[in-house]
């Protein structure tokens, strides 16, 4: 089978591929030569639009399924399809002000998670698919110093230097009372051992210390043990790397629906996370949007469905990205700056 590109296929071809694709896209059922002779307005013969499709399917960019007559687009086919022959549709200014409007009210309204959560939520009612928005990613933050102060009933003020001059302050709950000196003590055993480390690590190199030592522990490692446990639990770890909204536009394609075993492994997919974040992590590394057709994932259990993404900013960094997922029967030409305007407008809210 051949490779082509946009640039290997004649003019004709290439209108005839994207007449194609276009009614598929629409109706979902492969289309006939017949059907392009009357949609081409190319005064061609049945015989020569065959002629065309052989050529079209011998470069791999269409073929038929079954025994059908008709044609449909392979992800290569696709793939030519978007990068070439795609006419992508502006807004109109009625979906445009409604994005705009809904998102100018829940930036005021609610915190940046429930920000994402209905930022999700709207993407996916627009285009009735299922959108997937990857939250920022927690920046590293490396310990340099570190204190604690006794208060009254059994609680603690540790003061945390953060990176080069942050400085946090975190008032802690402990099991007893404990001395300054026991709390000097485990500072100056945490300020040696881990200064420098990122701060999420503390506890969990900590932990892995005492386990190995477990028969040699004293009080200073006890002290240290709890301190480290209240001072540098990550409060955000139980926070999910993304949400998700309108897994169920996927029971409304027919491609997708009529494959029970498909719909189980795609939310799987959702729920297990991996497949997704590696996705969204090649695209938080790209620059604009980003189309993964079929394939093109390499994830099998996205090979009939494509991946639209765009990432969002904050100060001129991309810190996370968001995107649709569907068939790949979608409407590319109106989903795509949807995903773009729904970029814009998140990077700008999170201001």
């Amino acid at each position: 089978m051949l490779k082509a590109t946009h640039e290997q296929i004649n003019e004709r071809a290439q209108r005839l591929l994207k007449i194609l694709i276009d009614r598929y896209i629409r109706d979902g059922q492969p289309v006939g030569s017949r059907t392009l002779s009357k949609e081409s307005d190319l005064d061609l013969s049945p015989a020569t639009i065959r002629n065309v499709m052989a050529d079209l399917e011998e470069m791999g960019l269409i073929f038929s399924p079954h025994t059908s007559a008709g044609r449909i687009p392979t992800v290569r086919g696709y793939r030519v399809f978007v990068d070439s022959l795609l006419q992508v549709k502006q807004l109109s200014n009625d979906e445009e002000s409604l994005l705009r409007r809904m998102f100018r009210n829940d930036a005021i309204s609610f915190d940046n998670q429930r920000l994402f959560e209905k930022a999700s939520n709207l993407l996916s009612e627009v285009t009735h698919l299922t959108s997937v928005i990857m939250l920022p990613r927690r920046k590293t933050q490396a310990l340099r110093h570190v204190e604690f102060l006794s208060l009254s009933k059994q609680r603690v003020l540790a003061i945390l230097v953060i990176n080069e001059h942050e400085v946090q302050n975190r008032i802690i709950h402990t099991s007893r009372a404990y001395s300054s000196t026991e709390l000097e003590h485990a500072a100056n055993y945490l300020n040696a051992a881990f200064a420098g480390k990122d701060i999420h690590r503390v506890r969990q190199d900590l932990v892995g210390e005492m386990r190995k030592a477990r028969q040699d522990l004293d009080n200073l490692m006890e002290t240290a043990l709890e301190m480290a446990d209240k001072t540098f639990t990550n409060q955000e770890e139980d926070k999910p790397d993304f949400v998700v909204a309108g897994q169920t536009h996927l029971m409304d394609i027919a491609e997708l629906s009529t494959n029970i075993d498909k719909l189980r492994h795609l939310f799987s997919a959702f729920n297990q996370k991996c497949d997704i974040l590696h996705l969204l992590d090649q695209a938080i590394n790209a620059q604009g949007i980003q189309i993964f057709i079929g394939e093109e994932s390499g994830y099998e259990v996205f090979d009939d469905c494509s991946v639209i993404t765009s990432p969002y900013k904050v100060d001129g960094s991309v810190i996370g990205v968001l995107g649709v997922i569907g068939p790949t029967r979608m409407a590319y030409e109106r989903v795509i700056p949807i995903v773009d305007l729904t970029a814009k407008l998140l990077s700008s809210a999170l201001k």
